[in-house]
This record gives structure tokens, sequence and C-alpha cells, in this order.
């Protein structure tokens, strides 16, 4: 597969893509076609009940069956079924822009870091937000093989880099939620997720952390980080995320309880 672009000189080192599933059916194929220039895609799938393994496999995709272990477990379970030197995660609700996916093929002709952070734009409720501190953000997503492993604490997960870093102009588009229903979902299983990881290192959750944390955090994102500027999917981005931190440190209390 010839992955130069225009203009460009030399051959470029191997590029895997690395995506986990379950029951992506509806997004997974958008994703893997914005893989398409990678030289091998590999998508690890937790045991879908819909169509998501037939679509990835019909887009050539290598599909691998392992058990959830977790968003950092699979992720990096995922990267471990990759061949190629340098590798790319991606979840399945997000795209690689053609921007983005032109420097990364110029990158890789000639690289010179160990691995580049590229900045997420979100759709959200149809609209993009550019604001609430959710833009750029940037996170590593692009790394040199053995440079790069998952760490964080379920379910928010991050890249740790050993090496030198650079970034990337290209966003990564992350189609996240369809509507405030979905929103809500995750939110529940989220919280649900990170009050037992943060209750199994024993940590527990106080009237300041209830009570001022989730206010704090809805005046940082709406006025701080200007996310009225994105309207009223701003103003409901921020008041959900306030809501979230509300849940979380709630179901923290509550646990440690037990």
């Amino acid at each position: 597969m010839n992955r130069e672009p225009d203009g460009a000189a030399g051959r470029a080192v191997k590029l895997s893509a690395a995506v986990i599933t379950k029951n992506e059916e509806k997004k997974i194929g958008d994703c893997l076609d914005s893989l398409s220039f990678a030289d091998e895609i590999v998508v690890v799938d937790c045991g879908s009940t819909d169509r998501t393994t037939e679509i990835a496999k019909s887009k050539g995709a290598k599909v691998v069956f392992h058990e959830w272990e977790g968003h950092i477990g699979q992720k990096n379970y995922a990267i471990s079924q990759t061949t190629g030197e340098w590798i790319l995660s991606l979840d399945a609700d997000e795209r690689v822009s053609a921007r983005l996916r032109v420097e990364i093929q110029r990158a890789l002709l000639d690289p010179r870091a160990d691995g580049y952070a590229i900045a997420r734009l979100v759709f959200y409720i149809n609209r993009w937000i550019y604001h609430c501190g959710w833009y750029p953000a940037r996170k590593v997503r692009l790394f040199k093989r053995g440079k790069g492993k998952w760490t964080g604490e379920n379910p928010h997960d991050k890249i740790e880099l050993k090496g030198r870093l650079q970034n990337l102009d290209g966003d990564i588009y992350h189609l996240s939620f369809d509507t405030i229903s979905d929103h809500l979902k995750t939110i529940n299983s989220f919280t649900q997720i990170a009050a037992r990881e943060r209750t199994a290192k024993n940590h527990k959750a106080g009237f300041f952390s209830i009570a001022l944390r989730p206010p704090a955090t809805f005046m940082k994102m709406y006025f701080l980080k200007l996310g009225f500027l994105d309207g009223i999917p701003g103003l409901i981005l921020s008041g959900l995320s306030s809501y979230h931190v509300f849940c979380k440190y709630l179901k923290i209390s509550q646990m440690s309880r037990e």
C-alpha cells in the first residue's frame, strides 16, 4: 500500500491502527474508513452482538476477540496484537481528519519524535465544541512501538510516553453523543467505574467534593473556558459535566461506607 502523500519523498515506516469495540455497528465503518491509509488495522472486540465485527472484517481489519478487562487493559491488549513500527490508537467513535491523515503520512516518512499529541474536536448534539476546555485538549495517540502504553484510571485512560513528544496540527474528530440520553447513560456507567476504582484505592468523598466540586466544574467550563460561546450545547455539556462530578463523588461516598 502506497501511503506517500503528494510532494513527499522517502518511504514511511509501517503503521498499525488499533481500535477496541463492543456493539459499534453505527460508527465503526466510518472510523475504519478514516484509517484506510494504515498498513494494518486491528480491531479488538469483547463480544459484540450486532454487526460490528462483520463490518470491521468487510473493511479489511484483523478482528480479535478478547474478554473485557477495562479500558486500559483492553487498549494495551489491542496494541499487543499489532505488528507495525508505529501505532495509531483510536476509539470507534473517532475519525482521522483529512488534514491529520496527511500530517501522519508526512511525519512517518522521517519521524522526529517518539510520539505525537493530537487535538480532538468533539461533535456534541449537532455542534462542534471549540470551548468548555474540550478543545484542543491534545492527547497522545500516535507513538512508536515500545515507547507508549495506556495508563491512567479507568475509565479515563491516557498514553504514557517514554521519549520525545511533538504536536500535530490536524484533528481527530470525536462523534461523542447523539442525544442527551446517550450522555446520561455514559455518565452512569463511567461514574460507577470511576467510583469503584477510587474506592479500591481507599479514596473517600466528603462534603466538599459532593457539594462544591460540581458547581466549580460548571463555572470553570461555562465561564472560564468560554463554554457559553458554544451555545445551548455548551450549556448542556457544562451542566452534565457538573452532574458527572456530583454522581462520581456521591457514589464514592456511598461505596466507601459499604
